[in-house]
């Protein structure tokens, strides 16, 4: 199993935009130091405590200041980017991370976000413009022109030369694209379906195990479509992680600190707008009154001494049937940056090496 980060970025509203990029770029710095293999980045136009617009600009920050982590946004949102254009910005991203670069991608889930680009979300139309979206970029980078893509929300032409020698000219350095990385929150997940069929990396969020067994049903029945055969050595599940040197200083950091701020002022209250606290019981007759941070805490993160942390995600493991990369969901730890190294650091060097039998699985199966 290897290890991975997940970042909204989250941030207090009170914290400032630069102030926030720069924790970010330090926690990205000590991952590639740790030796994580991956981070993604998110990218929200209307969320506070979800502040980063642009992921590419904090994901080619990160790349001139890390040496071997593999960076990518987590996920562009596809609805609000002209197909053509971000074709050529991922990829021109992609020669400028000497292929590092993971390309996820996300249909936006925020009402707010859709009211701000006129995007109908009730109805669906952020994710029918999510594959119609990708379906053009992946045109862009492997069929060669002319052509002229007529579709229900854009019409994108990929011309011949012009003039003698201007011509549409940018691919990713990576042949045929970077790795393509979509998130799943639903249950029977329309972009977890997507992703086992076109062999894209499944990630499913920070949900409860009971809940998120069902993800890896939908990567297969997507699979099963074109006839692929999905590895749960891709399957990536974000979660909450906290570890420290006891059990009690971990919770006291955790749930008494800021993972326990963003979730009771931010995070439970919008899921529960939403309709969404199902996604984190245990048990469906759960009330929602009892979703509640300390609820998560002890049914859904990973938090404690590197004993305790060894033993859930070794559970959780079992309880889903395997997955490839345990994603560290981010948090914004800048009063107590030494806190959250020491938690990286402790997940990595203390956690890690007692589960190296976790994955054998797939070693033997491939």
């Amino acid at each position: 199993m290897e290890l991975g980060y997940f970042t909204m970025p989250s941030h207090p509203p009170e914290c400032g935009l630069k102030e926030g990029h720069d924790w970010d770029l330090q926690t990205l710095r000590w991952l590639d130091e740790l030796g994580y293999q991956e981070a993604w980045i998110g990218e929200h136009h209307t969320a506070p405590w979800e502040p980063h617009p642009s992921p590419d600009l904090l994901v080619a920050q990160a790349l001139l200041q890390t040496k071997n982590i593999r960076i990518g946004p987590g996920g562009f949102l596809l609805p609000y980017h002209h197909p053509a254009e971000l074709a050529n910005r991922v990829a021109m991203l992609d020669h400028l991370s000497n292929g590092r670069l993971n390309f996820g991608v996300a249909a936006s889930g925020l009402p707010s976000d859709w009211a701000m680009f006129n995007v109908d979300g009730m109805s669906g139309q952020n994710r029918d413009m999510t594959r119609e979206a990708l379906e053009i970029i992946l045109k862009m980078w492997s069929e060669p022109g002319p052509w002229t893509h007529k579709g229900k929300y854009w019409t994108v032409s990929k011309p011949d030369t012009m003039f003698d020698f201007l011509k549409p000219h940018i691919k990713p350095q990576q042949a045929p694209h970077p790795p393509i990385g979509v998130a799943g929150l639903s249950k029977n997940s329309d972009t977890l379906k997507l992703a086992g069929e076109r062999g894209f990396i499944p990630m499913s969020l920070n949900l409860n195990p009971a809940y998120v067994g069902s993800h890896w049903d939908s990567v297969e029945a997507g699979a099963a479509k074109t006839g692929r055969k999905p590895s749960r050595k891709d399957w990536r599940l974000v979660r909450e992680v906290f570890v420290a040197d006891t059990d009690e200083e971990a919770w006291r950091l955790s749930t008494g600190d800021m993972m326990g701020r963003m979730m009771g002022e931010y995070f439970l209250p919008l899921l529960g707008h939403f309709g969404f606290k199902d996604y984190l019981k245990h048990a469906p007759d759960v009330p929602d009154s009892d979703v509640t941070v300390e609820y998560c805490a002890r049914r859904n993160w990973i938090v404690g001494s590197p004993a305790t942390v060894t033993e859930k995600i070794e559970k959780i493991y079992r309880e889903v049937g395997g997955f490839g990369v345990l994603c560290v969901f981010g948090f914004d730890y800048k009063h107590k940056p030494e806190a959250w190294r020491h938690s990286l650091d402790l997940l990595k060097n203390e956690v890690m090496p007692r589960l190296k039998h976790l994955g054998a699985e797939f070693e033997k199966a491939a």
